[in-house]
């Protein structure tokens, strides 16, 4: 065999393992896809709250308990917890309480952009005492047509909402919420939101 075909050869089975490479390089990311659906699914969200799609609340004139007219406008700028029931708060309603408080004052520097509302859903004054408890925490009454807008009215006393600087309302924490994961959400909202 002469030198012509043997570089010959070499020179085609060179070419042979560089069709092969690029061809494997090409199926790579395909085979890696589907394994990753098939054997690796991530779970579809990250966060913990459910997100709702966000729309503005209305512009509603809620009152305070001094009688002194209130609306979430406001706190504009302010992402806000808001949480709604009677003035007579139950072992839920102030476990909610405590939440959005121990949730905000976790946030650290950032708690100064976070806000908390109580909507009273009635005429009845709430204990000065539970309302020591929450200091900074905006508590006025007029609430029915905010809770109107709220998903599934009925049970909007069970949750935890969040609206965000623009006034839009766009989460909602489940009945009994994990506070450590309502943190990291809105840890999470602060630290990818520009709102000042």
């Amino acid at each position: 065999m002469d030198s012509r075909d043997t570089d010959a050869t070499a020179s085609a089975r060179r070419s042979r393992r560089t069709l092969w490479l690029i061809l494997a390089v090409c199926a790579a990311p395909i085979v890696a896809s589907y394994a990753a659906y098939y054997f690796w699914q991530p779970s579809g969200h990250v966060n913990y709250g459910e997100l709702i799609g966000p729309g503005p609340l209305p512009a509603a004139e809620l009152t305070l308990p001094d009688g002194r007219a209130f609306r979430m406008s406001q706190l504009g700028g302010s992402w806000v917890l808001i949480a709604a029931g009677p003035a007579a708060c139950d072992d839920a309603c102030r476990e909610k309480l405590v939440y959005m408080r121990q949730v905000r004052l976790a946030q650290g520097k950032e708690s100064a952009r976070v806000a908390r509302v109580w909507l009273l859903t009635d005429r009845a004054t709430p204990d000065p005492a539970l309302a020591a408890e929450h200091p900074g925490i905006v508590i006025a009454r007029g609430a029915d047509e905010i809770l109107k807008a709220l998903p599934a009215p009925r049970s909007a006393l069970e949750h935890i909402y969040v609206v965000d600087p623009l006034g839009n309302l766009m989460m909602r924490f489940p009945e009994n919420p994990d506070p450590r994961k309502m943190l990291k959400d809105l840890a999470r909202l602060l630290r990818h939101s520009k709102w000042k």
